[in-house]
């Protein structure tokens, strides 16, 4: 899914991105509360990866602007201060989760994963199952009938969008906002081809349908 990494430290902005990206998230990344509200003003992200101490507008300005706006966008703060007093503060202020640094990179996946999920109305299980297909969004594994899928992240991330969708149609703008970054280019085909790899390794019978002028539908 889609993540916004706001971190004033360039290099281990730079990192956890990095390793978000391996983990199969769609990322961004702003070094200043600024442009992170900025950024969570254009994009629907799931989660916030939120330094508390961000230059030119404060981590905790930035979470107070997400909770005034009612934004469902989850917030794990991050900050190098240990104390229980911190910690009460940072989630006073409506973080959702709070992890000091230095940290192991394993929980800080951990901890976003667990944070979209719970950003679902109603909140989703880690694993969906639809038609055959079995997707643990914990392990990163997908499965048809007992195949495995060998699903890219990319792949393995529209899936999940379809399988969450339960049924409903979901645009190909609303799949490349959610699993593409800012860079993706909105003219590309980018989502087409996804798709026509993500078919071709779901097999036979076909499991998703265009529907003309609306998007796709498992």
């Amino acid at each position: 899914m889609r993540v916004l990494v706001a971190e004033d430290e360039e290099v281990l902005a730079a990192l956890v991105a990095t390793g978000l990206r391996k983990a199969g998230f769609a990322v961004d990344t702003v070094h200043s509360g600024d442009e992170a509200l900025a950024q969570l003003g254009l994009h629907a992200y799931d989660v916030v990866v939120l330094d508390r101490d961000l230059p030119r507008q404060h981590g905790d300005d930035v979470a107070r602007e997400l909770v005034a706006t009612a934004s469902t966008t989850r917030i794990l703060m991050l900050t190098a201060a240990a104390s229980t007093e911190d910690r009460v503060a940072g989630l006073d202020l409506g973080a959702d989760d709070y992890l000091t640094k230095p940290f192991e990179f394993p929980e800080l996946v951990s901890r976003v994963r667990a944070l979209r999920r719970r950003s679902a109305r109603p909140p989703l299980p880690p694993t969906l199952e639809r038609h055959g297909v079995r997707l643990d969004t914990v392990r990163r594994t997908a499965h048809r009938d007992g195949r495995d899928l060998e699903l890219s992240p990319k792949e393995f991330t529209v899936l999940q969008i379809l399988l969450e969708a339960d049924g409903a149609a979901v645009s190909a703008e609303e799949l490349l906002e959610r699993a593409w970054d800012a860079h993706a280019d909105p003219f590309t085909a980018a989502v087409r081809v996804c798709m026509s790899k993500l078919r071709g390794k779901l097999g036979e019978p076909g499991l998703i349908r265009t529907l003309q002028g609306v998007g796709y539908v498992l």
